[in-house]
């Protein structure tokens, strides 16, 4: 499989955040943090990176933080969780189109909480499998696909 180049931004190594790469290889991790530049400037070597258009050159991105969600144990097992959750990547891709959002973001009570997460879609960060965010885009595919489906039925959509 190859990556959607449409999707990224291939430059030169620059004001990048070297010190949070991590490809698994210390000796790689190691030459990107520390030596890179170097070799860069004495014209030894030519480094590029790849980051994702969504995100942009911006060192921070805004997200909206997801709070806890709790389904009474009487209820569980009835997809009360999963309608909590719709209806809040819902109001959260409303609410995007106002106040500047990249993903929706959580951080999972326990490991059971995040596999429900990873069920929907949510993506977890490298450093910390309980933190998930599902980008705004997706859901924003998500709910455009729900509201035509909704349409198509004859359900009128909000």
């Amino acid at each position: 499989m190859i990556a959607d180049k449409n999707k990224y931004n291939i430059e030169p190594l620059g004001d990048h955040d070297r010190a949070a790469f991590s490809c698994g290889n210390s000796s790689l991790d190691q030459y990107i943090r520390e030596r890179a530049s170097q070799d860069i400037k004495r014209g030894l070597a030519s480094v590029f990176v790849i980051t994702t258009k969504e995100a942009g050159k911006y060192e921070y991105v805004g997200v909206t933080l997801l709070g806890r969600m709790a389904v009474s144990e009487k209820y569980k097992g009835t997809g009360l969780g999963a309608l909590t959750l719709m209806e809040a990547l819902d109001k959260s891709v409303t609410a995007a189109k106002d106040v500047a959002s990249w993903a929706v973001f959580v951080e999972a009570i326990d490991d059971n909480a995040a596999d429900f997460y990873r069920k929907y879609g949510f993506i977890e960060l490298p450093e910390d499998k309980r933190k998930l965010f599902l980008p705004m885009t997706t859901i924003a595919k998500l709910f455009a696909i729900q509201s035509t489906d909704q349409h198509d039925a004859g359900v009128e959509c909000r």
